[in-house]
């Protein structure tokens, strides 16, 4: 049972969302658990087979206590349920504690901890996602001597996926930062100090200082009658619950939005909207508290409209050798660790088709003449994708080093370029939705997607993917292939050029496509036979439509 809320000792399954013997894919949301402040949804930080289920729907039980059980399909878990394996079970039942490289503990043992005083609380890096290892501090929204309320946004974090508002479970003054905007540092690390004002806090910050290779030691066990908190936690004290970080379904995420000294302290929905409508932020005076632009602001902006000037220009005078120093984003390392495994182990190869889209075009303008309708190019290429996918299963699959996976769903990634670098927001299921509802939910997640509030969840799941650069002007491009996909989708624009039809050189709308595929799991012929079947879907849309 996790620990989802500060004040949470027990919870109650309102519902299971998966079922014994159902296939969990990390990130996958395995049920939905009723604390003591909201009914939440609790995503599986693991992969492998769900073969236990420990409390059914309605029952209660305390944090910590036996939940499930994920493993290889038909392990003996047994040894886990028996009597006298109390401790393997506790271990086993925590998803996040199964992997202890990717949630460090955040207590040390009592015999290992330095004694903190009793009015202070110790905050340290939370983890923000399932594939967190260390943290960017975006911009702090408070400053030393500020006082915090439960509840205040401390800071914004950059994780490997997105920039996220990190809230404080506590109250108090803020004492230490312990990290500057734009430093890095690992999960667990020291972040800030909060407690009551005067509080002399030198002791605390050197037992971290001096213990950094487990920053976790300086925080001490809670007592008898405190509950242990479960991953992931961003505080601990004698006295009272641990801060814990906000579960990865139910963080907030935001856009980098840049504080005080000059800068511009904005909601994400202002951001949003600022850039949606060509207004420079600086020029507005903000309504919200402490100067912070909101919505409204954005609304009632009457200057002139002007554009957001580029983060840097090239300034040096003409023969002189200039650089600008950029520090990488966590989410452009995170694509880049991924792009290399990629490349790395995947044995690739690329096959490309010309597509008419004719046919194409003259469907798009007869659905789009309907009302409330709106349905993209790129909706039924991810709509034909999916139907092709159904008929050629070999291409929806996954490779390991002793066993090939065929995915008996469709889920289409759409690749969608943002400020960091790429996201790939999943449309679930998507051979099951119209190209309507397709549509909807790509304009939704991209939206999503360029403002940084996509879920972990809303990443996590594909079975192939479609990039399309067709919008850039660029005609022809091969994608990396996003793994554990075996499979990825180039799509360039459409152009007119000459071509023969009944006999007679004509002019055609020609658009054309490159599959790249891992050769471990797909030959040749398979990638070529899906290819013809995408075709025939794309240039014959009514067959969509059935």
């Amino acid at each position: 049972m996790p620990r989802l809320s500060d004040t949470m000792t027990e919870g109650v399954v309102a519902q299971w969302l998966k079922k014994v013997g159902d296939k969990i894919e990390e990130g996958d949301i395995l049920a939905e658990i009723e604390t003591d402040k909201a009914t939440m949804e609790f995503e599986s930080f693991n992969e492998g087979f769900l073969l236990h289920i420990g409390l059914q729907e309605g029952e209660t039980a305390p944090v910590d206590a036996l939940l499930a059980i994920i493993g290889e399909e038909g392990e003996d878990f047994s040894a886990l349920l028996a009597g006298d394996a109390a401790a393997p079970v506790a271990e086993a039942t925590s998803p996040e504690a199964a992997k202890k490289e990717e949630t460090p503990v955040a207590v040390a043992p009592a015999a290992e901890t330095t004694t903190l005083p009793e009015n202070i609380t110790v905050v340290t890096m939370p983890r923000l996602s399932d594939t967190m290892t260390d943290g960017t501090v975006a911009a702090w929204l408070k400053k030393v001597g500020d006082v915090v309320a439960e509840g205040d946004i401390l800071a914004e974090i950059e994780t490997d996926k997105a920039t996220m508002e990190f809230e404080s479970f506590n109250e108090g003054t803020l004492l230490y930062i312990g990290l500057q905007e734009g430093e890095t540092a690992p999960v667990d690390s020291l972040l800030a100090i909060i407690g009551e004002s005067g509080t002399d806090v030198t002791d605390v910050v050197n037992s971290f200082t001096t213990e950094t290779a487990s920053p976790a030691a300086a925080v001490e066990t809670p007592k008898k009658d405190t509950p242990t908190p479960t991953p992931p936690t961003a505080a601990a004290t004698p006295s009272k619950p641990a801060a814990s970080a906000p579960a990865p379904s139910a963080a907030k995420k935001v856009s980098a939005i840049q504080s005080e000294n000059g800068r511009i302290i904005a909601s994400p929905l202002a951001k949003a909207l600022a850039q949606e409508k060509g207004i420079n932020l600086a020029k507005i005076v903000g309504s919200g508290e402490g100067g912070r632009i909101i919505k409204t602001d954005v609304e009632n902006f009457t200057d002139v409209i002007v554009a957001d000037a580029p983060a840097f220009t090239v300034t040096a005078p003409v023969g002189e050798v200039s650089q600008t120093e950029v520090k990488n984003s966590q989410m452009r390392k995170a694509i880049v660790r991924a792009l290399d495994n990629s490349q790395t182990t995947a044995v690739n190869f690329t096959i490309g088709m010309d597509i008419n889209m004719d046919n194409a075009m003259a469907s798009r303008k007869e659905i789009n003449a309907l009302p409330d309708t709106k349905v993209s190019f790129n909706d039924m290429v991810v709509k034909a994708c999916a139907m092709a996918l159904k008929k050629h299963p070999q291409i929806n699959t996954e490779w390991t080093d002793d066993k090939t996976i065929y995915n008996n769903h469709i889920s289409v990634g759409v690749a969608v370029a943002i400020e960091d670098g790429l996201v790939v927001p999943v449309i679930p299921f998507t051979d099951s939705k119209s190209l309507t509802e397709i549509g909807a939910e790509v304009k939704d997640k991209a939206i999503k997607a360029k403002n940084k509030k996509l879920s972990p969840a809303e990443m996590s799941g594909s079975t192939f993917t479609v990039s399309n650069l067709g919008m850039f002007g660029v005609t022809e491009f091969t994608s990396i292939i996003n793994q554990p996909n075996s499979a990825i989708l180039s799509v360039g624009g459409i152009n007119q050029q000459p071509i023969v039809k009944d006999g007679q050189i004509v002019v055609g709308n020609i658009m054309k496509v490159t599959l790249a595929c891992d050769h471990r799991t797909i030959d040749g012929a398979v990638g070529a036979a899906f290819l013809n079947t995408l075709k025939q879907y794309i240039e014959n849309p009514v067959t969509m439509l059935a």
